[in-house]
């Protein structure tokens, strides 16, 4: 992390999987479970972490061919509500920042490519639900991350001062993406960035700030002093 600080957001958009909990190892279960269903080599942890960033409805019709994505879509959902909730695990000290950002009045919201159904109940699972302003998933907006449109959803009736220091904290080359087409400050979170098979097109993958883990951010976080 660099000696200088970012400065204090407005608003701050989270992604979900990796970011606030962990959920490689769920993803990579229900994946499995569904290329095994269709015949199809498994993926490596490593693998998953790479190939995984897009929403199904933009990654399956690739993956399963469009005459089956819809078959492995429902295939996909029945292991993953399977096991969802009894894996779901939040990451080190993303409760503590999330309690920090309330702290000082910063309004929170989530977009994910996780089904918005899914990421609603494991919000719900964790008592998490009242810290966010809105928790949007795949499908719940015209198009999903990185397009803008579920930033727009999550930011709701925010006032257009709140977009002018907005970060959006993330794990991935497509969080950074969709920063970039909301012209948030992009912040990574984690030891590597992961999805790089969608780095296609991008012409910056770089974060504007990385920080190791949730609670080298909450650090930050507790030097902001509350707006009044």
């Amino acid at each position: 992390m660099s000696d200088k600080l970012p400065h204090r957001p407005n608003a701050v958009i989270f992604d979900w999987d990796n970011t606030l909990v962990d959920s490689w190892g769920t993803i990579q279960a229900a994946l499995n479970m569904t290329f095994e269903d269709f015949g199809k080599p498994k993926w490596s942890l490593d693998e998953t972490k790479q190939r995984v960033a897009r929403s199904l409805r933009d990654s399956f019709p690739v993956l399963f061919g469009e005459d089956r994505w819809e078959e492995a879509k429902d295939s996909f959902y029945g292991h993953f509500r399977s096991i969802h909730l009894d894996t779901l695990t939040p990451l080190t000290g993303a409760h503590d920042l999330l309690c920090a950002l309330r702290d000082n009045e910063i309004y929170t919201g989530v977009v994910s490519n996780k089904n918005g159904d899914f990421l609603r109940e494991e919000a719900n699972h964790l008592g998490w639900t009242p810290f966010f302003g809105q928790i949007i998933g795949a499908t719940d907006a015209q198009k999903d991350k990185p397009a803008a449109d579920p930033v727009h959803m999550a930011m709701g009736d925010s006032a257009a001062s709140q977009y002018e220091n907005l970060w959006f904290v993330g794990d991935s080359v497509v969080d950074i993406q969709c920063a970039r087409n909301v012209g948030a400050t992009a912040i990574l979170i984690g030891d590597e960035i992961t999805g790089h098979d969608d780095a296609q097109n991008s012409a910056n993958l770089t974060p504007d700030w990385h920080f190791a883990d949730c609670e080298e951010l909450v650090r930050v976080v507790k030097t902001f002093a509350k707006v009044l």
